[in-house]
């Protein structure tokens, strides 16, 4: 895996992120053509959250283990990129900017959609918009945030002691959608000390599946 910096032109302004790229096979020694393009949204930035969160940069190196070409990137107002929170509508379109930037480089690819709390919002708003291949949703943020309804073959993994999005409201928002969820027993918000755990349950949902 090789990971190289990148700048994208924002909605209100540069947007700092960072790109990883799968290993280079043996028969592609300059490079492995990814199979398909994931983007992953980070945690709320008034809370701290970053691309450099470690859910989102296991989320990237787990795509790419599955040949994926992966970005990470921060919302306006986070790091390096430019403007001020928006409260999840202009990070929105912040997504949607990434996501083009991506296309521009690969071309239509399969798109994976995936985001941690708050960048799960933010990454069920934008699928909304666009075709997604897949949509990846981690504690995503079902009660601060206006959430809406996901494709029936939406992953989404919650811990059974979340102490910021209560797996009950998690369940609440499911529900009406008969959407299934994996629960990681006693795992709070951050699942410490169970990203490999997580790792290994985003790898099985891609098994088999043809991208």
């Amino acid at each position: 895996m090789s990971i190289m910096k990148q700048e994208i032109t924002g909605p209100a302004g540069r947007l700092e992120a960072m790109l990883h790229l799968p290993k280079a096979s043996p028969e592609h020694s300059r490079g492995s053509e990814p199979r398909a393009l994931a983007v992953i949204a980070h945690p709320l930035p008034t809370m701290g959250g970053t691309m450099d969160n470690k859910i989102v940069t296991t989320l990237a190196k787990t795509f790419t283990e599955l040949g994926f070409s992966a970005l990470r990137f921060n919302f306006r107002g986070v790091g390096a990129s430019a403007g001020e929170f928006d409260n999840g509508k202009g990070e929105m379109q912040d997504m949607l900017a990434a996501i083009a930037h991506v296309r521009n480089a690969f071309g239509e690819l399969p798109l994976i959609l995936a985001g941690f709390s708050f960048g799960g919002y933010v990454a069920a708003c934008a699928a909304q918009q666009l075709q997604t291949h897949k949509l990846i949703l981690i504690a995503p943020a079902v009660v601060r945030f206006a959430m809406p309804a996901v494709p029936p073959d939406t992953l989404v993994i919650h811990g059974e002691q979340d102490e910021v999005i209560p797996l009950a409201d998690a369940l609440d928002w499911a529900r009406p959608q008969h959407l299934p969820l994996v629960v990681f027993p006693e795992a709070g918000h951050f699942f410490h000390g169970r990203l490999t755990q997580l790792k290994q349950s985003v790898l099985r949902e891609f098994n088999g599946c043809a991208i």
